[in-house]
């Protein structure tokens, strides 16, 4: 069984930004691809970014221009360069691969907040 260990989460301001890492004990991205996901308080999980095994991204429109998901399969790492933060950006952010086909990690708690 896959583990994801996300981190990089803290409190920043807006328009502040943070680089959020995960850790996968195993090859999960190097198939399906990676992806960035988030649960606002009160809301569904949803899908922020997703890179594809051949390199392609794709963004939530709400982050379009402000996040940037990178990684490493080889070394089965993720990354999500997070830019002008924004008050409804706060959330718990979760990786896994593109097809949500592993175990759930703790997430990475991100508050943006004057």
């Amino acid at each position: 069984q896959v583990q994801l260990v996300e981190s990089g989460g803290g409190l920043v301001q807006p328009g502040g930004s943070l680089r959020l890492s995960c850790a996968a004990s195993g090859s999960i991205f190097g198939i399906y691809g990676m992806g960035w996901y988030r649960r606002a308080p009160g809301k569904q999980r949803e899908l922020v970014a997703i890179r594809t095994s051949r390199g392609i991204t794709n963004y939530a429109d709400s982050v379009k221009g402000r996040f940037t998901i990178s990684g490493d399969a080889a070394k089965n790492m993720v990354y999500l360069q997070m830019n002008s933060l924004k008050p409804e950006d706060t959330a718990v952010y979760y990786c896994n691969d593109a097809l949500q086909s592993a175990t759930w990690g703790q997430g990475t708690q991100v508050t943006v907040s004057s």
